[in-house]
Order: structure tokens, then sequence, then C-alpha cells
């Protein structure tokens, strides 16, 4: 569980007991929750491929409960960029918008997610009716944001933002061909 992981991480350091935060315990707090936001938009991703691929259909009641923590842990990391890193210093905050587009395109993928978690309950699904599936086609956008934003933060190696970009897509090719399979079939069933 990453959220207790990282309260038993803060209460070790307010009580000075060891604890895994490194030198610059803000920045690896951030880098934490932004860790894990991603690591559960891919896990969101990967749902309807594999629950097509082993036929495991109970799978997909999964896929909000991810996306929903996806969007809790991108929200952590907004929250702790601002408090911790900016202390809440909204005109800074401004000029990191403008002046790194790392965060840009970051505070961009969290801005397209608030819709997401908004409109994911049933309720919704149901208020919303054909809208829905376009409003969360959004994910995709995300996923591009959200894996280009680690990108621009790597400074150093760049595997881990390799491995996120390669199932990204991997998962995006997955679903064109998918989608043009599934054409391709109603137009033999148009034409027989």
């Amino acid at each position: 569980m990453p959220a207790v992981y990282t309260i038993v991480q803060i209460w070790m350091l307010q009580v000075g007991g060891p604890h895994q935060l490194g030198a610059d315990p803000a920045r690896e707090l951030v880098l934490i929750q932004g860790e894990w936001a991603i690591r559960f938009l891919i896990l969101t991703l990967l749902v309807t491929p594999v629950r097509k691929i082993t036929g495991w259909a109970q799978l997909g009641r999964l896929r909000r409960m991810l996306g929903l923590f996806t969007f809790f842990y991108a929200s952590l990391h907004l929250l702790a960029y601002s408090f911790l890193l900016l202390e809440l210093d909204f005109p800074a905050l401004g000029e990191e918008l403008i002046e790194r587009p790392y965060i840009t395109v970051g505070f961009l993928a969290w801005l397209m997610l608030v819709p997401l978690a908004w409109t994911s309950s049933q309720h919704m699904v149901r208020r919303l009716g054909g809208i829905w599936l376009n409003v969360h086609r959004l994910i995709y956008g995300i996923a591009l944001l959200a894996v280009l934003h680690v990108f621009w933060l790597v400074k150093s190696s760049y595997l881990e933002a390799s491995i996120y970009g390669v199932l990204l897509l991997s998962l995006l090719i997955y679903r064109l061909f998918a989608r043009e399979n599934r054409l391709f079939r109603q137009g033999v069933k148009v034409l027989a």
C-alpha cells in the first residue's frame, strides 16, 4: 500500500527515526506519489487487454477503482509539489507552469483526470449516456502527457521513463489493432 508506506515514512521522519526518504524528503515524497499515479494509470489501461486476452471478465470491475487510484495519487503528487516544494507560493506555481514544460504537461494531465474522476460513478455513466465514453477516452491523452512529463523530468537514467513509454506504446498499438479488427469484422458482416 503506497499510501500507508508514505504515511509511515513521514511519521518516521517526524520522530527522527530511520526513514527511506533520502536527503531531500520533500522531493522524494513528490516523486513517490507521481510514480504511483503513473503505475496505476498503466494498470488501468492494462485491464481491457488482459481481460480480452484471458477471458477474465471480472477483471473489468477493477478498472474504475484503478482509475480512481490514479486520480488520487496524481492529486497527492500535485498537492505534495504545491505544499512541500513550492510552499503554496501560487505566483511561483504560475511561473513554473510557464517556464517548465514538464510541469505544464503534468498539470494538464491532472486537469484532464478531473472529469474522469468526476464522471466515474454509475450514476454519471447513466446520466451522460454515450458522451461518457467520449469523456473517458481522454485517458489516452492523459497517458501520453504523463509519460512525456516523466521523460522531461528525468535528468539521468531514462530506464523507468522508457519502461512506461514502451508499456503505453504497446497498449496503444494493441487498442489500435483491436479496433481495426473489430471494424473489419463489422464490414465483413455487412458484406455477407
